[in-house]
């Protein structure tokens, strides 16, 4: 079911989420297909359970979105339960960043260019993977989330400055994204 995306300002993407209950079988399936479901409305290449409004360990990605940019990422779509970074690179990248709890904001964020993860996915496997490049970015976007860190967090001084009164227009509703929106 589409769910509304919870915006700045909104108390739960501030939150630590907590770890899903992998027994509750039904609970985590459906979690998931309301953020398929709410991510396909949006447009987005990612979207985490705290942006729905669930405090809860799942990300989803989907780089097929991007593939005029990133063309290796035609199939590119994962969901991740109960993720953890085991390893990060000391090499670091730089790309832009948006969030569609934040619209209309782009910002540089540097972050690490690859990295190891474990986590379960739809069928509640456990699996370890290794991610560069863009995919890496998405998901190190999303997996922020779920420590209550937002993408603005991690741009330059210099830039959080200049972008602080279009932060504060959102967090008071002042914007109108194409997307069901709220904030609480």
């Amino acid at each position: 079911m589409i769910q509304p995306i919870f915006l700045y300002g909104s108390e739960v993407l501030r939150k630590k989420a907590e770890p899903v209950d992998l027994n509750d079988k039904e609970g985590v399936a459906a979690l998931v297909q309301d953020l398929k479901d709410t991510l396909k409305v949006a447009d987005g290449c990612g979207l985490a359970a705290p942006q729905i409004g669930v405090s809860k360990r799942v990300v989803i990605v989907d780089g097929r979105e991007m593939v005029d940019v990133y063309p290796y990422l035609k199939d590119f779509t994962r969901t991740l339960i109960n993720p953890v970074i085991l390893e990060e690179s000391d090499e670091k990248c730089t790309y832009q960043e948006g969030c569609l709890s934040i619209p209309g904001i782009y910002a540089d964020v540097i972050r690490p260019s690859k990295m190891t993860v474990e986590y379960y996915d739809e069928n509640l496997e456990k699996v370890v993977e290794t991610f560069d490049k863009f995919s890496c970015r998405m998901i190190q976007h999303e997996l922020s989330h779920l420590d209550g860190n937002l993408f603005t967090d991690n741009v330059a001084p210099i830039r959080k400055k200049m972008i602080q009164k279009k932060l504060q227009n959102i967090s008071k509703g002042k914007v109108h994204p194409h997307y069901n929106a709220k904030i609480k």
